[in-house]
């Protein structure tokens, strides 16, 4: 009993261990899903790839049988071709030998006989048929041993083979054109060889000469083999020529018997990727929900778990953040939906002051009417603008801003810009240089780089003092397009320089009039929509250098 209490305990305690282990890991719904999505993709993964070798073990099988019939076929018909010759050159030794006997058996042969030679057992050379045999005789002796015994077949030039046999107690030999003998069509992926693997004839699909060892066949047997070449891979099908000591061999290029194996890839493919996907995307949908359930369920624990002054104050701030939310998104939609209702009165005051300082319908009567006319139209003008700008900046903080982003030229653009500029610049006696190329096309909308431009050039006229100097200069780097001005003015501190660009930032200088503060803000945010950049560079008294940094676009 004591040996059973002692057996059980580490038993309970491996099985309590692993309980607990899956416990805590159902615990964890990330963990579970995760290992859920490998374990289905992998069971995908793995069905897949079986059946892809399958398939390919499939498609090598059916192309190794239709190879091997179709060189049994060969096989039979060079045999029975062979056969044909042997009659002739037994007919040849058993005939007389004369001339007129020699030039029938020749014609019956045809193109493929070259010539007949008789040999005695001993080796000697009796008669011929057409000329001295020097070129095929003496046999080898591996040849001459099998001559004697049954039929031999030696290889000749490339483009001829001797055959040799017994008849009447002579050997004959027979020296044979391959290319006579064979049909070029069957010949293209074939190729014949000896027993031993000595290359007979290869057909002219065959890119590189195979080895002896592939094409050895010493047992006779149908055979196939995968023989790997330099520039080709191929499925060779021996087959053996009956009553021969030779060899046919069919092939096929393997990427030829896998055509169809390989057009289905894509399905395993999808079978492999498609699930493990499907299955990762609905984990994540799935993980999503479950912890938004789990934390509103939490809070839900949490809330009535508080007390209930406690409640009350986390009720209360929730419904200030609340609150506090809407009333941002209600501030934000108001100032994005009044450019209507502002801009619409203040077009009408601009209007019927120009109408009232031309004198359209007739003289005014007093000229202080024209005067007041003139200053109605310049304030309703900069405070047009001043509104334009708060509302502009408003669209781009609830971004209702809309860009066309494409392919613009940068440098007519800038050349428009400094147009516009140039009469104020001449009236301030500021020297505008400009040093701009031909065209330089940028990545970003028209409209957008156009208004900062101007509005960086605005500030440059407007920091600068008169008899100053303003330099407007566009270059190309790796990666971007930049338009660089520098001016001479008074330039601006380090303190200065860190709120550039914050919203209603503006900095007061001697004899100049500052705006609202927004146009480098809005100058900043066009730039970043665009995916570039507005950099500003100064130092009190020496002037101020401003950037704006374009993206190139992109090449394919």
């Amino acid at each position: 009993m004591a040996q059973a209490r002692t057996a059980a305990g580490p038993i309970e305690a491996l099985t309590h261990t692993v309980s607990g282990a899956v416990r805590a890991a159902t615990r964890k719904v990330r963990v579970i899903v995760v290992l859920s999505v490998i374990l289905i993709g992998g069971s995908f993964a793995s069905a897949a790839v079986i059946q892809m070798r399958l398939d390919h073990a499939r498609a090598l099988d059916q192309a190794a049988f239709l190879e091997t019939k179709r060189a049994q076929e060969i096989a039979t018909d060079f045999s029975a071709t062979l056969d044909r010759y042997v009659a002739l050159g037994t007919a040849f030794a058993t005939a007389t030998g004369t001339a007129e006997t020699s030039a029938a058996l020749s014609e019956a042969g045809g193109a493929a006989l070259k010539n007949i030679a008789i040999l005695s057992q001993g080796g000697q050379l009796q008669f011929e048929m057409k000329n001295d045999p020097h070129s095929f005789l003496p046999l080898p002796a591996s040849a001459w041993a099998d001559a004697r015994n049954g039929r031999a077949i030696v290889p000749g030039d490339g483009h001829s083979m001797v055959i040799a046999f017994t008849t009447g107690g002579r050997v004959v030999a027979l020296q044979l054109d391959l290319t006579a003998l064979v049909q070029p069509a069957s010949m293209e992926e074939t190729v014949i060889a000896t027993r031993d693997g000595e290359l007979l004839a290869l057909g002219t699909g065959w890119h590189d000469v195979p080895p002896i060892a592939s094409l050895a066949n010493v047992q006779g047997d149908a055979t196939t083999r995968l023989v790997d070449l330099p520039t080709e891979h191929r499925l060779v099908a021996l087959a053996p020529v009956p009553r021969w000591p030779a060899s046919i061999g069919a092939s096929v290029q393997t990427g030829d018997a896998l055509g169809p194996w390989y057009g289905s890839l894509p399905l395993y493919f999808f079978l492999i990727f498609g699930p493990a996907i499907a299955g990762a995307a609905l984990a994540v949908l799935f993980v999503r929900e479950f912890e938004r359930r789990a934390r509103t369920a939490e809070a839900v624990k949490a809330l009535r778990a508080t007390r209930p002054d406690e409640a009350r104050m986390l009720v209360r701030l929730a419904d200030a953040e609340r609150r506090a939310i809407e009333s941002e998104r209600a501030k934000t939609e108001f100032m994005a939906h009044m450019s209507h209702e502002l801009r619409t009165p203040l077009n009408a005051i601009i209007g019927f002051a120009e109408v009232i300082e031309c004198g359209m319908f007739g003289a005014a009567g007093h000229p202080k009417y024209v005067e007041y006319a003139r200053d109605i139209n310049a304030a309703g003008r900069e405070l047009h603008g001043k509104i334009g700008d708060i509302l502009d900046f408003a669209d781009m903080e609830a971004g209702r801003h809309p860009l066309d982003v494409g392919i613009v030229d940068v440098a007519a653009i800038a050349r428009n810009v400094i147009a516009d500029s140039a009469g104020r610049a001449f009236l301030r006696r500021i020297k505008l240089t400009v040093a701009l190329p031909d065209s330089a096309m940028a990545l970003a909308d028209g409209v957008a780089v156009k208004r900062i431009l101007a509005n960086l050039l605005t500030n440059a006229l407007q920091y600068t003092p008169d008899n100053g100097a303003v330099r407007v200069q566009l270059r190309k780097e790796h990666e971007a397009v930049v338009i660089a001005l520098r001016d001479n003015g008074l330039g601006f501190s380090k303190a200065e320089i860190e709120q550039a660009g914050a919203a209603f930032s503006h900095f007061d200088r001697p004899g100049s009039t500052t705006g609202t503060g927004l146009g480098l803000s809005i100058s900043m945010a066009l730039a970043r929509r665009m995916h570039g950049a507005v950099r500003i560079q100064s130092s009190q008294g020496e002037g101020t250098l401003a950037e704006l940094r374009l993206p190139l676009p992109t090449t394919h």
